[in-house]
C-alpha cells in the first residue's frame, strides 16, 4: 500500500517551492515517462513516479547579467545531489516509508552524471528509469524546465498518474498472489 500519493508531494510547500522553479511540466512530464518505463525495467511504479517527479527539485538558476546562463550552469550544477537530499527529507517528513524514501533519493542522484567525473555508473534499474525519463523529456539548452502548466492541469494530471499506480500496484500484487 502506498504511504504517500504524488497529490500529497504535490501539494507540500517545499515541493511547491522546488519542483515549480526546476519545471513542474517537465516533473510530470518525467513521471508519466517513468510509469511508463516502470513496467518495461520491472520496478516499482510507485518510485519511479515520484523520484522522476522530484528528480530536479535540486536546481538552482545560474545567472550572468541578468540572463540564464547555460555554460555556467553546465559548469557548476550539483542539482541532482541537493535534490536528492530535499527529495528524502520531504518524503520522510510525508511519512513515506523510509527505505522507499532512501530508493528514490538515490535514483534522483544517480538520474545524470553531469556533476561526476567521468566514469561508467552501474545504475540500478529504478535508477536508469528515472535518468531515461528525465533524458526522453529534454529540450536542448534546458528549455524543457521552462515549460508551462496551470495548477489546475497539474493537479489533474497527478491525480490521473496516481490512479494509474494504484491500478498498477494492485494489478502487480494479484500477479503474485497467483
Amino acid at each position: 500500500m502506498r504511504q504517500v500519493t504524488l497529490l500529497q508531494i504535490f501539494n507540500h510547500p517545499i515541493a511547491q517551492k522546488y519542483v515549480k522553479r526546476a519545471g513542474l511540466a517537465h516533473a510530470i512530464s518525467a513521471s508519466y515517462h517513468a510509469f511508463r518505463l516502470s513496467h518495461e525495467f520491472g520496478v516499482n511504479p510507485d518510485l519511479a513516479a515520484k523520484a522522476a517527479f522530484l528528480h530536479d527539485m535540486g536546481h538552482y538558476t545560474w545567472y550572468k547579467n541578468g540572463e540564464w546562463d547555460f555554460n555556467l550552469y553546465k559548469e557548476n550544477d550539483i542539482h541532482a545531489i541537493k535534490g536528492a537530499e530535499r527529495a528524502h527529507k520531504l518524503l520522510v517528513r510525508l511519512g513515506e516509508d523510509r527505505r522507499f524514501a532512501k530508493e528514490i533519493a538515490l535514483a534522483i542522484l544517480l538520474h545524470t552524471d553531469s556533476y561526476l567525473p567521468e566514469a561508467d555508473l552501474n545504475r540500478s534499474n529504478l535508477q536508469r528509469v528515472v535518468a531515461l525519463a528525465d533524458e526522453m523529456d529534454e529540450e536542448p539548452n534546458g528549455r524543457h524546465h521552462y515549460r508551462r502548466i496551470s495548477e489546475e492541469k497539474a493537479y489533474e494530471k497527478l491525480k490521473q498518474l496516481d490512479g494509474m499506480i494504484e491500478k498498477a500496484l494492485y494489478e502487480r500484487k494479484l500477479k503474485e498472489s497467483v
